[in-house]
């Protein structure tokens, strides 16, 4: 008969396909140091809008169509994790902080060509010959951008990055957006 796993372990073991799951998505945060976040309690969306869209992919992007989809997941998914940092939505003139999003969007591309990391001599024995692409790779990125604001400061920010698969489905980029946001807000309050 097997022993069962001690408690420590098998929570280690459950760990593992979530930290793979959070290793999709690139966090970085930066505050500033001045402000006082403590006495902080109540936020509410920019008074200026919730946020943007910004593509750069191909000439027939669709930014408002894309802020038709995005927005309501964005807007959902703050709504849940901001609670759990001890903030509660206020009206936005008496709100201790105000919140926008933006997400842009753009493609990326990495290429390598033979002979990329030899020199061009034949002190190596080898001749210089044309370079022909060995792998390329193209990728749609995005990242989500949080922006917190006090007296129309930004004190704030984090951006979420990742790369997204040109045939991801729809539950896809969703589930991306939310795990964006639930990465970002772990990072708030700045420690």
């Amino acid at each position: 008969m097997t022993k069962p796993l001690p408690p420590l372990v098998l929570a280690a073991l459950l760990a593992l396909p979530a930290a793979g799951v959070l290793a999709r998505t690139e966090v970085r945060v930066e505050h500033d140091k001045t402000f006082d976040f403590k006495p902080v309690r109540t936020w509410a969306w920019s008074p200026a809008g919730r946020g943007a869209v910004k593509m750069a992919r191909t000439q027939s992007d669709d930014p408002e169509g894309m802020r038709k989809l995005a927005e309501p997941i964005i807007v959902e998914a703050v709504g849940q994790e901001i609670k759990q940092r001890g903030l509660t939505e206020a009206a936005a003139d008496g709100a201790d902080l105000h919140l926008a999003y933006y997400l842009l969007l753009t493609m990326g591309e990495s290429a390598q060509v033979m002979g990329q990391f030899l020199p061009g001599t034949t002190a190596w024995a080898m001749p210089p010959f044309a370079m022909s692409t060995q792998s390329l790779e193209l990728m749609n990125q995005g990242a989500l951008v949080l922006d917190f604001s006090a007296r129309e400061t930004v004190v704030w920010r984090g951006v979420a990055r990742a790369k997204i698969k040109f045939d991801a489905d729809q539950k896809r980029r969703e589930s991306l957006l939310r795990e964006a946001v639930r990465d970002l807000l772990r990072k708030y309050p700045p420690r």
